[in-house]
């Protein structure tokens, strides 16, 4: 497993760099094939909260699966140790929801498996986030391209928190036409299918 550990601005101890090491190192018990984890670490001054230290993770492993966490803390060590405990929800969630279904859903979605609708979530997401500052001219600056598999709704909510997303693209199983999957501000789920005309 490759660890790539970044700080924005400040320095990583070595203790603290053994602390990360051991903690993320854990994962490997309950997610075999982790090839990667990329963690980057910022450190901030907040005026309301003080020294606040935001710990974002990527966690990539075999057949496309890809999982984050972002935690905030005002101690580094509290910061990784609630990172760790994500993922580790995450992978558990994981293996319940799509271990169990792969079989069914590689039948529908001719020979794709749910980690690699994570990884295509992932890549959607990364091509329509907003920048956090409104700018005035904002531009195209990438273009992903992904292949769209059959599945169904529950599967695309699934998919989408799973990721931690506010949207969703993909081919509804049951109508086989492209849909949009979003969260609305009242908690509930909204399907969006458009029309060619």
């Amino acid at each position: 497993m490759e660890l790539t550990i970044k700080s924005r601005n400040g320095k990583i101890s070595e203790r603290q760099r053994e602390h990360i090491e051991e903690k993320l190192a854990k994962l490997g018990r309950y997610l075999n094939g982790i090839t990667s984890i990329a963690v980057e670490i910022q450190h901030e001054q907040q005026r309301n909260a003080g020294e606040i230290y935001r710990v974002q993770t990527t966690l990539v492993a075999e057949h496309g699966v890809i999982l984050r966490a972002e935690e905030r803390a005002s101690d580094l060590y509290a910061a990784i140790d609630e990172v760790q405990e994500v993922l580790q929800r995450q992978i558990s969630r994981y293996k319940e929801k799509y271990w169990r279904r792969s079989r069914e859903l590689r039948r529908a979605t001719n020979g794709f498996t749910p980690a690699e609708e994570v990884a295509i979530a992932e890549a959607e997401a990364e091509a329509v986030a907003a920048p956090a500052e409104p700018e005035p001219e904002a531009k195209v600056i990438r273009t992903k391209t992904f292949r769209l598999r059959p599945m169904f709704v529950d599967d695309a909510i699934e998919q989408m928190e799973l990721l931690g997303h506010n949207f969703f693209i993909f081919q509804n199983a049951e109508t086989m036409q492209i849909s949009v999957l979003y969260r609305r501000r009242d908690g509930n789920y909204g399907v969006i299918v458009p029309e060619v005309g």
